[in-house]
């Protein structure tokens, strides 16, 4: 029999406001997860991106914090995220299940001004989702106080080490009650990861979900192409299938390859550091409900962004490890829908995408472009031959999100 989230604790209109959304069963990670956060426990948990780790950590946050009120400028609970629009969406997340007697939740991140941050705390704010750099920041300039933090999440906490955060993490941790509850969910839980799960939790359970066998898989498919014919193919993927994250390695190409994308009938939008917050906003927006069909990213949204029903991941360059491989991809085959993923390889670094491909666990051999490939099975990457080692999960668990708009895949 499966679990509800009733069976598991949670309470009634966290209940209620998750079915009326159609969430009726917890995903793996929220099934294993919840009753012993519910429960007060720390919790360490290990589980790939689109598993459902959001709710898994929101229902405990929300019930554990529901009554009482912040004091000014001193949360009661803190959710470390590694991007601003993953900031977004968990507080999104958190405040649909909180509904609107429940604790208040505000977000606090870079690339925007402090003023609506700075209000909020004089206001008091019981859940504070932040990003590690402008929470240090606000501390610094004693606009908040974390010493009545009693619930923390880490989020993407092997992201943020890639990213450079821990230290930053640390040092905010150490302002937090010592008697805290810590919830702290990654995908990967080795190095530097595990150094925080040693310091900063006591006696955590924990929890893994890996790769679901019986889910759709993606697609994987490595072209070799010529440098002049990359953005045509890039358009043909996308107009095949969409919507579409297109990613490029710097912040200049992703802004010339949407103007390259648009004047072959493609409609995108670009995304990354140097684009202001309300242009980032702007450009997600457009790409959730439609109105463009790609959204050109730099690694900044290999992990930041979660959206269902992506159809296709294209690296229009190459990733710059097989984790970032790993990351970007993981922005397509979610909500249990398998997806297409699109590598376009300049022929002069043909050597560097078939290693790429020995390092997933891919037999090494790139393809001829064939858009008619995309339709088939033809030149999907193939695992590699018998005694190799693959680091890539081809398959992810299905989430569990409510039923979402249908996709808009265009096949010719």
């Amino acid at each position: 029999m499966n679990p509800t989230f009733h069976s598991l604790g949670a309470p009634a209109p966290v209940v209620a406001r998750l079915e009326a959304r159609g969430i009726v069963h917890p995903s793996p990670v929220q099934a294993l997860a919840l009753p012993d956060a519910l429960a007060g426990r720390d919790v360490c948990g290990k589980a790939p991106t689109g598993s459902g780790k959001t709710i898994a950590f929101a229902i405990p946050l929300v019930a554990r914090l529901h009554g009482g009120r912040a004091q000014p400028k001193r949360p009661r609970g803190l959710v470390l995220v590694p991007t601003r629009e993953l900031a977004a969406q968990v507080a999104a997340e958190v405040r649909d299940l909180a509904g609107p007697k429940g604790p208040s939740v505000a977000t606090f991140y870079g690339g925007v001004g402090f003023g609506d941050q700075l209000r909020a705390l004089r206001r008091g704010v019981d859940i504070a989702v932040a990003c590690p750099g402008r929470l240090a920041d606000l501390v610094q300039r004693g606009e908040i106080r974390l010493d009545d933090v009693g619930f923390v999440v880490i989020d993407e906490a092997d992201r943020m080490a890639d990213m450079g955060f821990l230290p930053v993490v640390r040092t905010l941790l150490d302002g937090v009650r010592p008697d805290r509850q810590t919830l702290l969910f990654s995908a990967t839980l080795d190095g530097d990861v595990d150094v925080l799960v040693r310091h900063y939790q006591r006696q955590p359970v924990r929890h893994e979900v890996a790769g679901d066998v019986d889910a759709p898989q993606n697609r994987h498919i490595f072209w070799k192409t010529d440098g002049a014919e990359r953005v045509d193919l890039a358009a043909e993927v996308v107009n095949r299938e969409w919507p579409a994250v297109v990613f490029t390695r710097t912040k200049h190409g992703a802004d010339r390859l949407v103007k390259q994308l648009t004047t072959r009938g493609v409609s995108a939008a670009a995304i990354h550091g140097d684009r202001s917050q309300a242009q980032r906003d702007r450009a997600l927006a457009a790409f959730v409900s439609g109105r463009v069909q790609a959204l050109v990213a730099t690694d900044v949204a290999a992990r930041g962004i979660h959206v269902d029903d992506v159809a296709a991941v294209v690296h229009y360059d190459l990733p710059g490890s097989e984790k970032d491989y790993v990351h970007r991809s993981g922005r397509t085959g979610r909500a249990g829908a398998a997806g297409i993923v699109v590598s376009l390889i300049d022929r002069t670094l043909a050597p560097a995408g078939e290693d790429l491909q020995r390092k997933l666990g891919f037999e090494r051999r790139l393809h001829r472009p064939d858009i008619a490939a995309l339709a088939d099975k033809t030149h999907d990457a193939q695992p590699a031959p018998a005694g190799a080692t693959s680091t890539i999960a081809k398959s992810k668990p299905r989430p569990n999100t409510a039923p979402s708009r249908t996709r808009r895949r265009r096949r010719a």
